[in-house]
């Protein structure tokens, strides 16, 4: 498993963790990038999940499902929109839903419920929104290396 920490400009040098990074992992190596996320982001975040189909997206949210103690099935919720694992852990696949779409079936009040929110096909609007809200927002993106995983995690907003 590879790591790069990644500085930011505006980051404080003297932070022993800097909060962007990145890691090279395979799927065996998936609870290595889950301590990564739960080390940085905090357990108040709405967390943007990007990757092309099937980079694996479902899969992260397994592994910090599991991570949490949740022994429940963790599926993609396609078609409900939202599911929950135990408590604080909430899963969205937004794909093809419009910000409109998502206010009049009342999925933006869920993210007032205190956990961690991961959000896949979260679209720009949604996240402006939640930031002017006050969200904690960050992002992890998910691109595929033949059999591995990069794993960009950093915060949006922080």
């Amino acid at each position: 498993m590879r790591t790069k920490f990644l500085r930011d400009e505006c980051a404080d040098s003297s932070d022993p963790i800097d909060q962007r990074i990145e890691i090279e992992a395979g799927l065996e190596e998936l609870d290595r990038v889950v301590n990564a996320m739960r080390e940085r982001i905090p357990a108040e975040a709405v967390i943007s999940l990007n990757g092309d189909l099937a980079a694996g997206k479902t899969t992260l949210v397994q592994a910090l499902a599991r991570s949490l103690g949740s022994s429940g099935a963790v599926t993609s919720p396609t078609f409900s929109l939202q599911h929950e694992y135990g408590e604080g852990l909430f899963h969205y696949d937004l794909y093809r839903k419009e910000f409109e779409e998502l206010a009049q079936l009342g999925i933006l009040e869920s993210f007032e419920e205190p956990g961690w929110h991961m959000v896949e096909w979260a679209d720009e609007r949604l996240k402006s929104f939640l930031d002017a809200a006050g969200y904690n927002l960050w992002e992890v993106t998910i691109t595929p290396a033949g059999d591995r995983r990069n794993y960009r995690i950093e915060p949006l907003n922080a």
